[in-house]
């Protein structure tokens, strides 16, 4: 694991979103991963890149295949994802 030098470094994550809906601390996921439980909070805020083993244990923690929990690009915003897209008004007929 180490320090985020850039935006060309960042790797980005679900974790707080997925603590959030499981339930579940930020201890109780760094007891189960065996890290202190800063580093989840690192983690989080993207201070701190996880090593790929760290990565897909806490992948596997929560169910899931890393992709869905880590990605080198941003997530859509959830918000964004709810929205219907906006329909183009009627054309006047004529």
């Amino acid at each position: 694991m180490g320090p985020v030098t850039s935006d060309r470094d960042a790797v980005y994550n679900r974790i707080a979103l997925l603590r959030a809906e499981q339930g579940v601390t930020r201890r109780e996921l760094a007891d189960a991963l065996g890290v202190h439980y800063q580093t989840v909070g690192y983690l989080e805020r993207g201070e701190y890149n996880p090593s790929l083993h760290l990565a897909l244990r806490i992948a596997e923690f929560f169910g899931l295949p890393v992709e869905v929990v880590f990605s080198t690009r941003p997530f859509p915003r959830i918000s964004d994802a709810a929205r219907p897209a906006q329909a183009d008004p009627p054309a006047a007929a004529g």
